[in-house]
């Protein structure tokens, strides 16, 4: 490969929230962590060279974005997702977890009813909540190692509830899905017949394993725009999450309008001048970065599935069809939640993210981020192996 995904790079004293961060989250100081979002890897070269441009430039004021910037990210969602936006739609936000915000505050009143399916990105349910919305949860059914959407449930709860938006998490994190064009028709069918808006977060759609295809929601279907908001980023692909810059493509007029109002009340206005460079180059520069990225990722992947067959079979992996965040099933040990918190944690040594902060439906289960060289990946595997020979203490 071009690019070195085996250097191990020692992201200590950075203020990395990953490693630097162990005490103050009551993790022991040398936890492995393989838990937040975000990938020990050097992002693409056009995207450093571009950073270190504007950092030796040494002005870093007030910064908006000119044609050529829209032109960059259209013609990566026109060129690898058959997706033609139009600059109009578009609207820069620090985040999506921001611009999901956004979306409730805007479009639901304190009360309404917001859905979500779980085990999902934990932080869904914490803006429903904190922002005073009833969160209705149409959880995701697993049946033979596979998620699947249960749409008599998801139909049933919009009708009985009054849901006013729905949050899809497409692809989805962390269970891994890939959602087809079939399945994604369905569920905006149902939404356009009850008059729910879509807030659909697709952060992880550079990441589809082969075999897979990640359609845009509002491409789905020629209404599916007109009650949709399109959550994009190039923050998970290029392992540039500090920059905060997302780009929120919102196709309805009035929609976006109410959207837009909110950031202007929440007292939001220009994108910080690095993350806006940054995007573009990425867009511009970084495809072959990426496609070496994702090679290297589907061999962690690999390599996870052969560990666990061959040395831990009590611990089955949730077949991902994206995104470089796995979903194990821990059930098969037999223990409590204590019992498996404390094994992965003081016994093997591993920070990772429990499944239930995701919902309920997560009980058992754990969520690991495989965006790392695969010298620190076998090394987390051997100590789970390890951890789960001893006898429990």
């Amino acid at each position: 490969m071009k690019y070195d995904f085996d250097e191990k790079i020692d992201r200590r004293n950075t203020d990395c929230l990953k490693y630097d961060f162990a005490a103050e989250r009551g993790k022991p100081y040398d936890a492995l962590p393989l838990w937040v979002a975000d990938m020990d890897f050097r992002t693409a070269p056009g995207i450093i060279e571009r950073v270190a441009a504007d950092a030796v430039f040494g002005i870093y004021g007030y910064t908006e974005s000119k044609d050529d910037y829209f032109q960059a990210v259209a013609n990566w969602y026109q060129t690898y997702f058959d997706w033609t936006v139009e600059k109009q739609w578009l609207v820069k936000t620090p985040g999506v977890v921001f611009a999901i915000g956004m979306a409730v505050q805007a479009l639901t009143k304190e009360g309404d009813a917001v859905m979500i399916q779980q085990p999902v990105y934990y932080p869904f349910s914490e803006v429903i909540r904190d922002n005073n919305r009833r969160l209705i949860n149409n959880a995701l059914v697993l049946r033979d190692g596979h998620y699947e959407i249960d749409f008599e449930d998801f139909e049933r709860k919009i009708r009985e509830e009054k849901v006013k938006l729905f949050v899809l998490c497409s692809p989805h994190n962390p269970v891994g899905r890939v959602w087809t064009k079939e399945e994604l028709l369905r569920l905006g069918n149902i939404c356009g017949e009850y008059g729910v808006k879509v807030v659909s977060d697709e952060i992880h759609s550079d990441f589809v394993y082969e075999g897979r295809k990640h359609y845009v929601f509002s491409t789905v279907a020629p209404d599916f725009g007109e009650f949709s908001v399109i959550c994009t980023a190039p923050s998970k692909t290029f392992n540039m999450a500090g920059l905060q810059v997302s780009n929120i493509f919102i196709p309805n007029a009035q929609i976006r309008k109410a959207f837009l109002k909110q950031m202007s009340a929440a007292g939001y206005s220009q994108i910080n001048m690095i993350g806006l460079h940054a995007c573009k180059a990425a867009y511009e520069t970084g495809r072959e970065w990426l496609e070496e990225l994702k090679k290297y990722l589907k061999g962690n992947l690999d390599f996870v599935k052969d560990y666990l067959e061959n040395n831990l079979p009590q611990v089955r992996l949730i077949e991902p069809e994206g995104t470089y965040l796995i979903w194990l099933d821990f059930r098969g040990l037999g223990l409590t939640e204590a019992q498996r918190k404390h094994l992965i944690l003081h016994e093997a040594g591993l920070w990772l993210d429990s499944g239930v902060m995701f919902g309920k439906e997560g009980e058992g289960f754990e969520r690991v981020n495989i965006a790392c060289p695969r010298a620190v990946l076998e090394e987390a595997c051997k100590r789970l192996a390890q951890a789960v020979k001893r006898p429990i203490s």
